[in-house]
């Protein structure tokens, strides 16, 4: 096997790793709703995920471990990706369900080529509007129940539309990540932004706990520190050592797995069920997120939609994490 090969190989198991521990992060979400308050679960699992990262980055040179002239988008990715993200995910999740929720996420990627287009100058073709277009659609059926009558009678659930605010986050997130990882290792990016938020979201949680309080029990402990070393720190590492390996365009093609992944563990875990409007608004937003994917990847790409030549040099992909 030639190194290009095993390289892609690796970064292929390493997003779909990822992809997965991300799914079940959903599924956990789903499962303690009723538990412990959306701010109090994410700032618990990123206080064990930065005690992880302490540990992976103690030998790591000493410009991996302090912030340089990237402050900004480390910023950015501590507001987004670790202050709004999963707070708006769990948040979602009290009212949604996981099927439902990890499907919405399926839209991540085409938000990201739309804020990437828009904030860094990356083209954005006619190909990926028609990605994202078929994405919208599907996410509009699942949304509606594939039923306008039925959307008329019963409106929107609340809880859909904030986990695809939460995927916009994302969106932003990633494009905040791709200018962080220029001139430092996706690790250190990575543990950076989430020591930098954690403090907010700590003082949020107690803040919260005053109007939803849990109780840590045993089992609620293992749940958060799995939280925390799996999807956070295990999940973020491995899908920025994969974006390394594959590019964003090749990466993003896998993201899309997170939806069948948590469709399926939705179904077979917590006993929820996939009807019509899952799997036609599951295919519209896979597909369209493949084809805006490999859209990105194609050597000689259609002309992008904005007029004039595309800049003369764009900043290397690399998304950022779950």
């Amino acid at each position: 096997m030639t190194t290009d090969r095993r390289e892609t190989v690796t970064g292929i198991l390493f997003v779909n790793i990822a992809t997965f521990t991300w799914a079940t992060n959903i599924i956990l979400g789903r499962h303690l709703r009723a538990e412990i308050g959306p701010l109090a679960l994410t700032a618990t699992r990123y206080i064990v995920a930065a005690v992880a990262f302490a540990i992976l980055l103690r030998k790591a040179p000493p410009e991996e471990r302090r912030v340089g002239a990237d402050l900004k988008p480390l910023l950015g990715m501590a507001a987004t990706g670790i202050v709004l993200f999963a707070p708006l995910l769990y948040l979602g999740l009290r009212y949604t369900t996981a099927v439902n929720s990890t499907l919405i996420n399926g839209m991540g990627p085409l938000l990201t080529a739309v804020f990437a287009a828009w904030l860094i100058k990356e083209p954005y073709t006619k190909l990926q509007l028609t990605g994202a277009l078929l994405a919208m659609a599907g996410v509009t059926f699942l949304i509606t129940g594939g039923s306008p009558v039925t959307l008329m009678k019963t409106g929107v659930n609340p809880g859909d539309l904030v986990v695809l605010l939460a995927a916009a986050v994302w969106g932003l997130y990633s494009v905040a990540g791709r200018r962080a990882t220029r001139n430092r290792t996706p690790l250190s990016a990575t543990a950076l932004s989430t020591w930098m938020g954690l403090p907010i979201l700590v003082a949020a949680a107690l803040l919260e706990q005053r109007a939803i309080p849990f109780v840590l029990s045993p089992r609620l402990f293992l749940i958060i520190v799995y939280l925390g070393i799996v999807p956070v720190a295990a999940g973020f590492s491995l899908w920025n050592a994969g974006v390394k390996k594959l590019k964003t365009g090749g990466a993003m093609v896998f993201y899309n797995t997170l939806p069948l992944y948590g469709a399926i563990l939705g179904y077979l875990l917590l006993g929820e069920q996939v009807g019509p409007s899952h799997l036609v608004g599951g295919v519209l937003i896979i597909g369209g997120g493949i084809l805006s994917a490999m859209a990105r990847k194609s050597p000689h790409p259609p002309a992008a939609l904005s007029p004039g030549p595309p800049p003369a040099t764009t900043p290397p992909g690399c998304a950022a994490q779950r």
